[in-house]
């Protein structure tokens, strides 16, 4: 058989001409970083952690395909090139074949004597074996350099501005599956085996920054606590009111962080003072202070901002921020419109948390990761999610950087569809060129071209929810009111 290390070789060429397009994002050195941090060998061989982060995006940019369609696609490309029989890689694979003549191999040994060859089961035994802090420390350095680069991207007056939510991912009713990740039923006797993905993000550009993927019966708030970990001083977290917990509120106040949420209607707060109209200082303490929340202050003080959209029931928001000089009740929950002159009027710092319920849909629907995973292990199933989050980040940072070389102030005003199909497009062409000419020439057209996809802009245009106007069945008999008004 052909040696390690020429197969390993092969394999490395095979990623670096796969990845032109994000080669910037994830140079070689920015692996082997994320492998230290998570205390984790690189490895050597042809499917090190390099090469499986690819393979990982590569499953992710070909839900359609098998495993084994994803190992040969950029053979295929390369195999049709016109310069194939005199590249270095058709070299390598010569030299392989030179290396196995006369060397004893088994006759069922599915890659032959070629070193372009890897089998689906190799794959399957090492990706299994990749762990979970591994994709975690990735999506620090990532984050971490994105925000190097474009931070002020993320930013709102002087806040990093965040938003938190959960989601749940439908899979497959295989056994194996079933057990770790439990299910949900439907209201109509169905169960159905789902994991609960819970993320923060930039919502400004929509960047993932931190998510946890785990069993349906662990909490969204539970999850979400382990995340708030990572908060900074000077963060500013959008949540909805599902995250609404005493405990949650000081964990980000004591890493002297902000938060901003909608109150729960059964929650009574004691008036303080009120600071403007419909402006409120406010004082919470919460019932089961002394048993559940022992170790926490008896109250907290809070600033209540009560609303009314049309068309909906009463609400209200609740922050931290209680200075009206900081961030006033019109900057919090403004409607996007626009004025007599024309000027485009953005919609209030809180209603941007609806930009994690699109990264959602866009990372679900649009990218495919809904109905798309293939595996039958828990293990797998992370694998995939993980390039899922990892590619969905990266063609975000494109579209970042695609609307800085067209001037636009704005990048959530660049379709994530067409930047996916315009990646998909391009694909071959930076798959054959060497890395001069997609650095000089490919790259800039690519941004050219995503830029060109402009989502229109329209003020106070509303879609329909299903269930809008039917209250939800919450459980012991218990339901919840509807948030529009029928």
């Amino acid at each position: 058989m052909c040696s390690d290390s020429l197969q390993g070789t092969v394999w490395d060429q095979l990623r670096q001409r796969d990845l032109h397009a994000f080669a910037r994002f994830l140079p070689l050195a920015s692996l082997r970083r994320a492998a230290d941090m998570a205390g984790l060998a690189f490895g050597k061989g042809p499917l090190h952690l390099g090469n499986l982060v690819w393979l990982a995006l590569a499953s992710a940019l070909h839900g359609s395909k098998s495993f084994a369609d994803v190992l040969v696609l950029v053979l295929k490309l390369l195999r049709d090139s016109p310069d194939w029989s005199t590249s270095e890689l058709a070299a390598m694979q010569r030299l392989g074949q030179r290396q196995a003549r006369g060397q004893q191999r088994h006759k069922h040994d599915p890659r032959g004597q070629d070193p372009t060859c890897l089998s689906e089961e190799a794959f399957v035994q090492a990706r299994r074996k990749m762990p979970w802090s591994f994709w975690a420390a990735l999506l620090v350095l990532l984050t971490d350099t994105f925000e190097a680069q474009h931070g002020s991207r993320a930013r709102w007056k002087h806040f990093r501005l965040l938003a938190l939510d959960g989601t749940t991912v439908a899979l497959e009713n295989w056994p194996r599956l079933t057990k770790y990740f439990g299910t949900a039923g439907n209201g109509r006797g169905r169960a159905r085996t789902q994991a609960r993905l819970v993320m923060l993000q930039y919502p400004l550009v929509r960047l993932p920054w931190r998510y946890e993927l785990t069993p349906l019966a662990e909490g969204e708030r539970t999850v979400a606590s382990r995340l708030l970990a990572g908060l900074r001083a000077d963060d500013l977290l959008l949540m909805d009111r599902g995250f609404w917990s005493y405990g949650a509120f000081w964990q980000i106040q004591d890493r002297q962080a902000f938060f901003a949420i909608r109150k729960v209607a059964q929650v009574k707060l004691r008036r303080i003072r009120r600071l403007d109209r419909e402006d409120w200082l406010v004082c919470w303490q919460p019932r089961d202070q002394k048993k559940k929340w022992k170790a926490l202050p008896p109250s907290m003080v809070l600033r209540y901002l009560p609303y009314q959209l049309p068309g909906f029931r009463p609400s209200g928001l609740v922050t931290n921020v209680l200075d009206p000089e900081v961030v006033s009740r019109e900057e919090w929950l403004r409607l996007a419109t626009v004025d007599e002159a024309g000027r485009v009027l953005e919609p209030g710092l809180y209603h941007r948390r609806w930009e994690i319920e699109t990264t959602f849909r866009e990372l679900k629907v649009t990218q495919g990761m809904e109905g798309g995973l293939r595996c039958r292990t828990p293990e797998g199933i992370r694998y995939e999610v993980a390039g899922h989050v990892v590619l969905y980040l990266l063609v975000r940072w494109l579209i970042v950087e695609a609307a800085e070389q067209a001037g636009l102030d704005d990048p959530l005003r660049l379709s994530f569809k067409g930047a996916l199909e315009e990646l998909a497009d391009m694909r071959a062409s930076l798959v054959l060129a060497d890395a001069a000419h997609v650095q000089r020439v490919l790259l800039p057209r690519l941004l050219a071209r995503i830029a060109g996809h402009q989502v229109p802009y329209r003020p106070g245009r509303h879609f329909a929810r299903p269930r809008d106007t039917k209250a939800k069945y919450k459980g012991k008999g218990r339901h919840q009111k509807t948030s529009k008004v029928a």
